[in-house]
């Protein structure tokens, strides 16, 4: 997936958790609707208080000729309160039970689902490609593939001494079982020191290629960190 289909995709999540997120708060707002008790509620009728109705089963919303939104649930033993509300002039509508749930419950959850949804992209894109900001402690190492072009020591022009002492390095990486029982302690590194571009590194992985063993680098920069005990966990790792 290409950068522009992932900027795309990323604008249209944000778009659409923004969108169904207001759609939420303006259900909650103009449903806004008071509980009240049956007795009150043909209580009001009687009054003339009542404008319109829904009736879905057992339960009722309406609004007040005050434009108050209620709520209540009828009893199935009361059949005559349909005609009733008809002579105070109430509107009634009749709603199947079950119609519109699935939306109402899409309209709550969905916001939840793709905020999770948007949280979980943003991550992955934090801990893919070259954006590693949630990825501070891990390495960053780079290891040579063993394919890439081996490099020896006669890719090394000069630096005849530096080789000869980097000889017994060699050997001890060829061939660490032997020294180790022969009760050698293999050497924890090696410091190279000079000014930039002296060829450190190309040493380094010459001493790599003669050895045939894998080649890592990392800058000494990247094991600073703002954070105590990062720099020694990436040395770990």
């Amino acid at each position: 997936m290409n950068s522009t289909v992932k900027t795309v995709l990323f604008w249209a999540v944000i778009i659409l958790s923004v969108f169904l997120l207001w759609q939420v708060v303006q259900r909650s707002t103009a449903n806004h609707e008071d509980q009240i008790s049956f007795t009150q509620f043909t209580q009001k009728i009687d009054a003339g208080d009542v404008q319109a109705v829904e009736i879905t089963g057992s339960e009722v919303h309406g609004k007040l000729k005050s434009n108050q939104a209620f709520r209540t649930m009828i009893p199935a033993s009361y059949p005559n309160l349909v005609d009733e509300m008809k002579q105070h002039g109430v509107s009634i509508n009749y709603k199947a039970e079950g119609s519109g749930l699935w939306l109402a419950g899409l309209l709550n959850f969905a916001p939840i689902v793709l905020i999770a949804a948007f949280w979980f992209f943003m991550i992955r894109q934090m801990q893919t490609g070259g954006n590693k900001a949630l990825s501070f402690g891990k390495s960053r190492a780079r290891l040579l593939s063993m394919q890439q072009k081996k490099v020896t020591f006669k890719d090394v022009a000069g630096v005849d001494e530096a080789k000869e002492e980097l000889r017994e390095i060699i050997e001890f990486l060829r061939e660490a079982q032997k020294f180790q029982k022969l009760g050698g302690r293999i050497p924890k590194g090696v410091l190279l020191v000079g000014p930039p571009g002296t060829g450190k590194t190309l040493l380094a992985r010459a001493v790599a290629g003669e050895a045939n063993v894998p080649f890592f680098s990392i800058s000494g920069s990247d094991f600073v960190e703002m954070f105590v005990g990062v720099g020694a966990s990436r040395v770990r790792d």
